[in-house]
């Protein structure tokens, strides 16, 4: 079976890796209240095609580096904001 997740690009600065983000909801056990947590992913992008903001699918692969463990699979949405470089 293969592990996907979907997430959004949070870091586009490194050449090649890209930091994915990935929203997740759990309960208190105590408090029985929803909690939100963002779990951070270093994801291989051969192209460098993707950009900041994007909706990406991401895959497990083997490891490529010391963090990186994901691959790029495909961009679900790109970040509709355009970005002023000055």
């Amino acid at each position: 079976m293969i592990k996907k997740k979907i997430g959004v690009i949070l870091s586009d600065k490194m050449n090649k890796t890209r930091v994915v983000g990935e929203v997740v909801k759990s309960k208190h056990k105590i408090y029985k209240k929803n909690i939100y947590y963002t779990i951070k992913y270093f994801v291989h992008d051969e192209t460098n095609k993707s950009n900041k903001g994007d909706t990406v699918e991401i895959i497990f692969t083997r490891p490529l580096s010391k963090n990186k463990r994901w691959n790029l699979f495909q961009i679900i949405k790109k970040n509709v904001t355009t970005r002023i470089n000055s």
